[in-house]
């Protein structure tokens, strides 16, 4: 929590918890990081996490789209990018429902990641404009 608390406050943006509104549930994090060095792009990425009880609710999509408003409206980045493997169609769905959309030909295989099923991942964008 402090290291995501110091990297908030020295760039103005980060990870957020996320709760569940109803009863304060603490269910995971979302928000929003530099992409990592030695990825095939750059640019600023967003992403969540969220315990397996919370899944199929909403709330990561619900999260994902405030997470983007204060990107685009209070930060105004031009662009946020997500990427996950290319097995995660849960979080892909998420991605779409946002507005983000995906070229094939931005796929990639992660080089942090060992061969296995891990390692090919998809690239997702979305544009101020298109938000």
């Amino acid at each position: 929590m402090t290291r995501f608390q110091a990297e908030f406050e020295q760039r103005g943006y980060g990870w957020w918890a996320v709760e569940v509104q109803a009863t304060g549930q603490f269910i995971g994090f979302a928000g929003l990081d530099r992409v990592e060095d030695g990825m095939p792009f750059t640019g600023v990425e967003i992403g969540w996490r969220l315990a397996r009880q919370a899944w199929g609710r909403g709330y990561a999509t619900e999260a994902a789209l405030s997470v983007l408003s204060y990107g685009f409206d209070t930060l105004d980045l031009h662009e946020v990018l997500a990427v996950t493997t290319a097995t995660n169609l849960r979080s892909q769905a998420v991605m779409r429902r946002i507005g983000m959309t995906r070229d094939p030909a931005d796929d990639f295989d992660d080089p942090q990641v060992p061969e296995g099923p891990l390692r090919p991942n998809v690239l997702y964008r979305i544009s101020a404009e298109r938000h």
